[in-house]
């Protein structure tokens, strides 16, 4: 209870939930003894795959011996996730008292909710100076709260695509616009380029970083994996290739970040990890709301020994990467669907094909999210597409045979209240 209270307090300090600038958590920051300035980072800026690229590099680093502090957002089912210290989330009570911390140097200044939650991890990291801070960038870059680090370990540009437009001013945006947000102002250090969706995409990364003088490695060119029948895959860099397990996380795309998680940590001299370190940790790799397989709980009970997943996946580049997992699975598809309002929703469903049904469901407690009756009539040129109230609802309603699989998707914010209801 004094947890959301504090939350609740901190959100109403600002207007609006996002307004792109620097200078007010540069001046809390400037409160609290500037402790971004005190810490071992790696930034993580993109569209797709910064959790999982974050969650793999933390296995092999916890096999390693090596603590980390770990930053990201949204929070899938509690805002605790977002605070990772010591290789521990913080509980009510410690995030509590490191909230009102904050909150007190901050003396009701106005302040968006990212930035003070963004300053308060800055400031619990610098207790920490032998840490690795993992941190995920959040909507853009260049102008994110995150983005006010003098210097880190390396910068990792996961893949990226038309996401947040609703952010940028309508004539910019494009492709190149997020591209020049997310890389243009990378810190010198060593940029990791993610696999991306297209070569245009890749080209275009490679000309705005052409400047800066960073120890630069690109998928294809500098690392790679290739994939086997059986139950391992190959990592491969310069130094040499990897025989390794296959990971405990589902879809090829993880594989993608895997590799890029490895090469990320291999060519930091900071950080001493070997390849015994590496194959632990991949098959560790702890992910909430991608691509995750319920297996036990309420909604599990409803389908009983069908295959249920849930995946926050919100934005077209990520609906491709999910189909191309779907399209590997010998099997019927159902889809539960439920999206924010500000989503492209026939854009994402595009990619989605030879699914055997779609129902669109209510997110609760999401007022930005668009109704799951108006997404349904926004959808009606799909095949086999009804509307129900609730998640437990739209489950029982889905005529399953034996091997069916049923997919629950289009948001995070779905993702965390379906998990929470399980």
């Amino acid at each position: 209870m004094k947890l959301q209270q504090i939350v609740n307090r901190l959100q109403k300090l600002h207007p609006k939930e996002i307004d792109l600038s620097l200078d007010r958590i540069l001046n809390l920051c400037k409160k609290l003894d500037n402790p971004q300035n005190k810490i071992k980072a790696i930034s993580v800026v993109g569209t797709n795959g910064k959790y999982s690229t974050i969650q793999a590099m933390y296995a092999i680093l916890k096999e390693a011996k090596i603590n980390c502090n770990i930053y990201t957002s949204p929070h899938i089912k509690k805002i605790n996730e977002r605070f990772v210290f010591n290789n521990k989330e913080l509980n009510d009570d410690e995030l509590s008292i490191l909230l009102e911390q904050v909150e007190k140097k901050n003396d009701n200044q106005p302040i968006t909710f990212f930035e003070i939650l963004t300053a308060a991890f800055f400031y619990k990291s610098a207790e920490y100076p032998d840490n690795i801070n993992l941190i995920e960038t959040g909507l853009f870059h260049r102008f994110d709260a995150t983005n006010i680090l003098n210097q880190n370990l390396a910068s990792v540009v996961t893949s990226i695509g038309l996401d947040h437009l609703d952010w940028l001013p309508e004539n910019e945006q494009t492709i190149e616009k997020i591209i020049f947000e997310k890389t243009s102002k990378l810190l010198n250090s060593n940029i990791i380029v993610a696999k991306q969706s297209s070569n245009e995409t890749l080209k275009q990364i490679e000309k705005t970083i052409k400047d800066n003088n960073s120890n630069k490695l690109f998928f294809n060119k500098d690392y790679n994996y290739s994939d086997s029948e059986n139950s391992f895959f190959y990592y491969e860099d310069v130094s040499g290739k990897i025989k390794l397990p296959k990971p405990n996380v589902n879809g090829q795309f993880q594989l993608e970040n895997i590799s890029t998680a490895i090469t990320t940590l291999k060519v930091i001299k900071e950080i001493n990890i070997d390849n015994e370190h590496i194959k632990n940790g991949v098959t560790k790799i702890e992910s909430i709301g991608r691509l995750q397989e319920i297996t036990e709980g309420k909604l599990k009970e409803l389908v009983e020994e069908n295959r249920l997943l849930v995946d926050g996946s919100h934005n077209p580049l990520g609906a491709k990467v999910l189909n191309d997992y779907l399209k590997s699975l010998n099997c019927n598809k159902h889809i539960i669907l439920g999206m924010m309002a500000n989503k492209d929703h026939q854009e994402y469903m595009s990619y989605f094909k030879e699914i055997a049904s779609l129902t669109t469901i209510d997110i609760p407690n999401q007022p930005n999210s668009i109704g799951g009756n108006e997404l349904k009539n926004k959808l009606i040129d799909l095949k086999n597409v009804q509307y129900k109230e609730n998640i437990f609802e739209a489950i029982k309603s889905i005529p399953i045979k034996k091997n069916d699989l049923i997919l629950i998707t289009g948001s995070l914010y779905l993702a965390g209240e379906v998990l929470n209801l399980n």
